[in-house]
């Protein structure tokens, strides 16, 4: 059942109300009370079910997501500063000062699941139209993708042999069934081996090791399987297949996996000097010129090529904003795309005429298209896109529709601030201000 945010209006004889010590010329003060909360609570309440135990306030599970993204904060990390900073406790919607925790951290997690995918859409929907019209004026958008990194560790073939052999312990040890043998001495002896691996005087050595663990892997799998009861192993039928793909892919193979709690997770080139491969799952983002309002975010599963995920960018847009755009700048990764339904593909190279005021024209756009490069960095920097924690590809989306919401309320924020500035940099230049005396007649 939906539960109720508190009543601001109601006044307490025994403690004061936030508004009473809180400066109300806060920025965050500012942004809570421009957010039409009551539109994002209709939208959410059909989330919610008419019966069972009242829930938390939709205004604040849907503030602490914003405060988290905004602020790079985790679902355990938040709490704290929740309850240390009156402004954060405002902008969830309390009327007096809290002492205590406003939710567990587990709760965050069953709210993200709740509203999925289409629940932070309306998040990153009404950041957008907090915007001022004429910001929102642009016919363009431009385009671009990145990888958000997941949270794993760097892949190798021992690791994950590694990891089968554990799992088929602790498995073997839920279940009750003694195992041939648990390999945990040999492992760690295996494992040792291992380092210094690429070191000429070391590297066959540690091949050999690292074949003994396949096989070590190979063996503890079919040996538990043989020994699971059937209706037990049919539980763990899907964690069983996993080990046995892990067992069987080999360097040139495609769709491998590279971790065995998210064996969703793509290895993507972007072609960086400092960092060959990336782990995790492509974003593609696109931002109004100029502004740097993120209208779309789209996670893709896999490594598609980057023409192939305009469409879908295009899509998003359309529906987080309401409207089509002309034209899409891109840059030449999105090579062999010219016309996506109404939108023109501009990517730098573009014939365009003879003229050379079209040709300065398309230059002009095809530069401003860079401005998206230091907003991506500050995506992930910033708000909580650099490694996203979140479970499977659904996951991937929710962390990036997050990540580019709280962009735009980070953009708000400054708006605020440099509005407050200029007050009080006006009163104080009257403040300065005097006039020349009157001569005095005599």
């Amino acid at each position: 059942m939906l539960g109720k945010s508190p009543d601001k209006n109601q006044m307490n004889l025994f403690r004061g109300t936030l508004k009473e010590f809180i400066n109300p010329q806060h920025p965050l003060v500012i942004l809570a009370d421009k957010i039409s909360w009551g539109k994002l609570e209709k939208e959410f309440s059909g989330y919610y079910s008419d019966t069972g135990q009242p829930s938390k306030p939709i205004r604040l599970m849907a503030g602490l997501l914003i405060l988290k993204q905004m602020y790079n904060l985790g679902d355990e990390t938040i709490m704290p500063d929740w309850v240390r900073d009156p402004y954060f406790q405002y902008f969830c919607g309390e009327s007096e000062f809290q002492w205590t925790f406003p939710c567990d951290p587990s709760d965050l997690v069953h709210f993200r699941k709740r509203i999925g995918k289409e629940g932070v859409e309306k998040i990153l929907a009404l950041s957008v139209r907090m915007q001022s019209k004429k910001d929102l004026r642009k016919r363009e958008v431009i385009i671009d993708s990145t990888v958000q990194e997941k949270n794993i560790t760097f892949p190798t073939d021992v690791k994950l042999y590694r990891k089968i052999v554990e799992r088929c312990n602790k498995i073997a040890g839920n279940e009750n069934v003694i195992l041939r043998q648990s390999y945990t001495r040999t492992i760690k002896q295996l494992m040792l081996k291992q380092r210094f691996a690429h070191h000429p005087k070391r590297k066959k050595e540690a091949r050999k090791a690292m074949l003994k663990m396949r096989t070590i892997a190979g063996r503890i799998t079919r040996d538990l399987e043989r020994k699971l009861p059937e209706e037990v192993l049919a539980r763990y039928q899907e964690e069983m297949r996993l080990f046995h793909r892990v067992l069987q892919q080999r360097r040139h193979n495609n769709n491998k996996i590279y971790s065995l709690h998210e064996p969703d997770t793509s290895c993507i080139a972007k072609g960086k000097a400092h960092k060959q491969y990336e782990f995790g799952s492509k974003v593609s983002f696109a931002m109004l010129p100029e502004s740097n309002i993120i209208v779309g975010a789209v996670s893709f599963k896999g490594n598609p090529h980057d023409s192939q995920t305009l469409e879908a960018t295009l899509d998003h847009c359309t529906k987080i904003t309401g409207k089509t755009f002309d034209n899409a700048i891109v840059d030449r990764g999105y090579k062999g795309k010219k016309m996506i339904g109404n939108t023109r593909i501009i990517s730098p190279g573009s014939p365009v005429g003879n003229s050379d005021y079209l040709k300065r024209k398309m230059r002009k756009k095809c530069r401003s298209r860079a401005g998206i490069e230091p907003v991506i960095g500050h995506i992930k920097s910033d708000c909580r896109m650099g490694r996203n924690y979140l479970k499977g590809i659904v996951g991937d989306e929710i962390n990036a529709i997050l990540a580019a919401a709280a962009f735009n309320f980070r953009r708000l924020l400054r708006i605020i601030e440099q509005d407050i500035i200029l007050a009080l940099m006006r009163w104080w230049t009257l403040l300065q201000y005097k006039p020349d005396p009157v001569p005095t007649k005599y």
